[in-house]
């Protein structure tokens, strides 16, 4: 017998060699109908997979990321199936789960292309197959093993991924005819499987190279209810409706320009605006937590990086050494504030009593992001961050690392992203290399974060492997308007940089001390943060951000310098205002303007410029009557306040 102990701690012996299904099954048969993948000491594992020694457990069903993973990645496979019978010499690349539903990138050959006309065929295949009931059977192999099968059928991308693997860490899946390189997990059958969406299909360079070929890489989702999926697709169409891209365009807020270079977002005038407003905000805020504005240039020299160690870490995604005139000079395009702003911190000696320091920047940092992977403002090349770096003691880094979280939580508060969890990233403990510094310093800088954490009562999960090279972190995902998740805001820990640059403190035994590092951004980037506030809000920001508050609308020309009139004395009141003085009916103009998202609209006509005052219209609210000028920017004034305070 072994013991297994469940999340609440309590423990139950089993047969040596039970499965996670059979677990479920002694809990109740309906919760095995439910359950869909087991995590096994820390490891997710198959429900079928035998548990041979002691173990801690939980099961995952559809609600858990881990339950939709499993579901997720099996659909991959069950889709690569359908593409072998429907396309035979299909070749595959790589299959994974992503946040919402999965893909493959698959090579069809030189004459072979998929179109959208091809996805009911691949959807029907699909379901044929899933009704079958084929289970997914997990096999571990050599190395040797692995190379002679996937050459022998010339799956030539599988190959060149099994020779990355060390010998020993290699496992099969197999579910009906068709055989893959997987770790897993997956789920027991496919019957599970019940509703399938082909959503979309795009250019992928094998292994994010440029120089390799491009693979075809086809996204679907599944779920196990059709329900389900009516409901995705549902929200599928409202997310378009949403995208920043598309509003951003409607809205005149950002554009591209294919002579400026791709993935270099041009902020037109209302963007702009916008932005400044939102920069102004966390400036007003840092304030009062002690932050000190720095400024640093868009290049350092390439010497810079290289003591960072971010030089090393993002080299291959960073834009091509500048070279002077100068014989050796080389200057890279920074990849990141924070070795500037610990070189700001050497400009003179600092003592315990100087500590903490606070510097801030809206500093721009650039990423030569692959041209497949850029994505409106969620994925630039070029993007600024509202990023700081407090260096403090080691004793004032707990209560330094709560202030920056009351600031997150401010923001989100504000900006009513309410439904948010936070995320501790820690360094994967078997795969230390792709970490600096010793695990002495790693341990105290996780130990921090979660001590932190549980002061703050924050909901956290813990997740291995998404630390930074440089230090763990704390990173904040919300949900928007429609239920996406979206990462926003990380704070994180760092011993290592100090160490790097030797920065220095005197302590009050006149001796020499590094100080510890946290570098925060709660926006994230400006350019991510303002795409994902497009969506949530789909367009209509709140009253203190709009670029512009209110629109005068004469009811014909004659009434055009009475609007002058008007727009003067509320932009005077610090009230954003525009007018629409086209020679268009007033029924057109208004539906324009609420098409804008404009807040307020302000009718004026003779009876209006007769009573020097305005008639009213709130986007989607209606009528609000006439107003003085005087009693609409003391409204407007009110609602403001009310909104935001800073």
């Amino acid at each position: 017998m072994i013991k297994i102990t469940f999340p609440d701690n309590s423990v139950r012996e089993f047969p040596k060699g039970i499965t996670g299904m059979d677990i479920a099954q002694s809990i109740s048969p309906r919760l095995a109908k439910e359950v869909l993948s087991i995590t096994v000491d820390g490891n997710v594992w198959d429900l079928t997979r035998s548990i041979q020694q002691n173990a801690t457990i939980k099961l995952h069903k559809w609600d858990d990321e881990e339950g939709k993973h499993a579901f997720w990645h099996s659909s991959a496979h069950l889709m690569a199936e359908a593409l072998q019978e429907l396309y035979p010499g299909v070749k595959f690349g790589i299959g994974p789960a992503i946040e919402n539903g999965f893909y493959y990138d698959v090579d069809l050959g030189d004459n072979k292309t998929i179109s959208d006309g091809d996805f009911i065929a691949i959807e029907t295949k699909m379901v044929e197959l899933a009704s079958h009931k084929l289970d997914y059977n997990r096999s571990e192999v050599s190395k040797s093993q692995a190379l002679d099968y996937f050459g022998g059928i010339n799956e030539n991308y599988k190959v060149e991924l099994i020779n990355d693997l060390e010998d020993g860490t290699i496992s099969y899946y197999k579910q009906g005819n068709f055989t893959d390189l997987c770790r897993g997990p997956h789920l027991p059958n496919t019957e599970f499987i019940k509703a399938v969406k082909i959503l979309s299909i795009a250019g992928a360079y094998w292994r994010g190279d440029e120089k390799r070929k491009q693979l075809t890489r086809i996204y679907g989702i599944t779920f196990p209810k059709k329900s389900m999926l009516d409901d995705y697709l549902v929200l599928l169409e409202e997310a378009k409706k949403r995208d920043h891209r598309k509003l951003g365009k409607e809205l005149e807020l950002f554009t591209f320009s294919a002579k400026v270079g791709q993935g270099l977002p041009l902020w037109l005038p209302k963007g702009a605006i916008l932005r400044e407003r939102l920069e102004n905000f966390l400036k007003r805020v840092q304030r009062t937590y002690g932050y000190l504005p720095v400024i640093t240039p868009h290049i350092g020299q390439k010497e810079l990086y290289v003591t960072s160690g971010h030089y090393a870490k993002y080299g291959a995604d960073s834009f091509q050494p500048i070279h002077t005139p100068a014989e050796g000079e080389e200057f890279l395009l920074k990849p990141m504030n924070c070795p500037h702003h610990c070189e700001i911190y050497k400009v003179k000696p600092r003592s315990y009593k100087d500590l903490p320091i606070r510097f801030a920047e809206f500093g721009t940092v650039y990423r030569y992001e692959q041209s497949g992977e850029l994505h409106g403002l969620t994925r630039v090349r070029g993007f600024t961050q509202d990023d700081a770096h407090i260096f403090c003691r080691p004793d004032q880094l707990k209560e330094e690392f709560i202030k920056v979280i009351d600031i997150v939580l401010y923001i989100f508060k504000t900006l009513e992203f309410n439904e948010y969890t936070a995320q501790i990233s820690l360094r994967d403990p078997n795969n230390r290399e792709k970490y600096i510094g010793s695990d002495e310093n790693w341990q105290k800088a996780e130990q921090s974060i979660i001590e932190a954490c549980n002061e703050k009562g924050l909901e956290t999960t813990v997740v291995l492997g998404e630390a930074a090279f440089y230090g763990p972190k704390l990173d904040f995902m919300v949900r928007d308007a429609i239920g996406r998740k979206w990462q926003l805001g990380t704070i994180q820990v760092d011993y290592n940089l100090p160490e790097r640059f030797e920065l220095e403190y005197i302590g009050n035994d006149d001796k020499r001390y590094r100080p510890v590092m946290i570098h925060r951004a709660p926006f994230g980037s400006m350019e991510r943060f303002v795409a994902v506030l497009i969506e949530h809000t789909g367009g209509k920001f709140p009253l203190w951000l709009t670029p512009e508050q209110a629109v005068i609308l004469p009811i014909s020309e004659k009434y055009n310098d009475f609007a002058k009139k008007v727009s003067d004395i509320l932009n005077n009141s610090d009230i954003r205002t525009a007018i629409d003085d086209r020679n268009e009916k007033i029924g057109r103009k208004i539906r324009d303007n609420e098409l804008k998202r404009i807040p307020y609209l302000l009718i004026v006509g003779e009876k209006e410029m007769e009573s020097n005052s305005v008639s009213v219209r709130k986007q989607g609210d209606g009528d609000k009557g006439l107003m003085s000028l005087e009693d609409f920017a003391t409204m407007i004034h009110k609602e403001v306040e009310l909104l935001v305070k800073y």
